[in-house]
Order: structure tokens, then sequence, then C-alpha cells
């Protein structure tokens, strides 16, 4: 994560493609004034959750400021502990949803999912059309080469996310 200071001052989040990296690890909570869920509970298609970024506590988080590149909107870290507000809530939108054919009970893995932000109704987002560069972040840029996450209006193939990694719990 890297801050954006003529955005809003948040640490903006970014995503590199075929990345390894414990950097790109999230942890699935509960959203904001849902009950509590036990770990290892699979997630339920429609549920309200928050992604939390692993080394920072911080939650992905959407609001209104436009995104630096595509001016979409901005995707951020916001909160400490997981703690913030509502626009970290995301929607999980499995296959059947929108842009889906088919139908999925559950979030699987290695299987296409969209997450739509509960408090603007845009889909998490990034395309490898739109990455930061020497001639749009600067010499010696923390985030060179990475690409803009942002939410959109559309639910399409830039909206499509993937868990590929990481430990996971099941009964």
């Amino acid at each position: 994560m890297y801050v954006h200071i003529p955005g809003s001052g948040q640490q903006l989040v970014t995503a590199a493609p075929n990345n390894n990296s414990p950097k790109s690890l999230w942890q699935i909570r509960e959203g904001h004034d849902t009950p509590i869920c036990p770990v290892g509970t699979p997630v339920k298609c429609g549920s309200t959750i928050r992604l939390m970024h692993l080394e920072t506590g911080s939650n992905l988080h959407t609001h209104g400021i436009r995104s630096p590149l595509s001016n979409q909107h901005e995707v951020t870290g916001f909160g400490q502990g997981g703690e913030g507000d509502v626009g970290d809530d995301w929607e999980v939108v499995c296959e059947g949803g929108s842009y889906f054919s088919g139908s999925s009970q559950y979030w699987l893995r290695d299987r296409p999912i969209q997450f739509r932000g509960t408090a603007t109704q845009r889909f998490l987002g990034s395309s490898s059309t739109v990455k930061f560069t020497e001639q749009n972040c600067g010499r010696g840029c923390p985030i060179l080469n990475q690409l803009e996450v942002f939410a959109r209006k559309t639910s399409d193939s830039y909206t499509q996310w993937k868990a590929e990694q990481g430990v996971y719990l099941s009964k």
C-alpha cells in the first residue's frame, strides 16, 4: 500500500499480477453490524464481509473520491486492527451474479468472485492497462509497475478476482 496525497490521503491499494508475496494476503472478516462467524465457516454468496490486509491491519475500503489513474472510485486501506467504517463492507458476488453464468451457494477457491462495496454499490476492480509508471508516479515510485485497484460501476472482466493462496480452513 502507498499513501497518495492528492486523493484521500489514505493508503492506496495496488495489485501486482502473479504476486506470491505475503504482502498480498488479506483476512476475511464479518462486515460491520454482522454477527461474528467462527473461523473456517464457508462464506455464503451475498454475505457482507470486510477484507483486512494482514501486514498493515487496514481494511479494504472505498468511497466517492476519484482514483488517481482511471478516475473511478479510489480503493484504500482504512482503519487499524480491522476497525474502520461501513466503507469497508463488501458484498460477495459469486457465480450467478450480474456478470457470471451458473450458480454457487458459497465462495469457492480458484473460482471467479466479485466484491461490491455496500456503501457505494461499486465493484472492486483492476486492469493491466492502468498501472503506475515513472510518467504518472515519478522517479523512484514505490509502486512502480503495480496496477491501480479501483471501484467501478460496471460488473465486467475487470472486476473478477480469485482466491489462489493462503490458509483455508473448512469443516
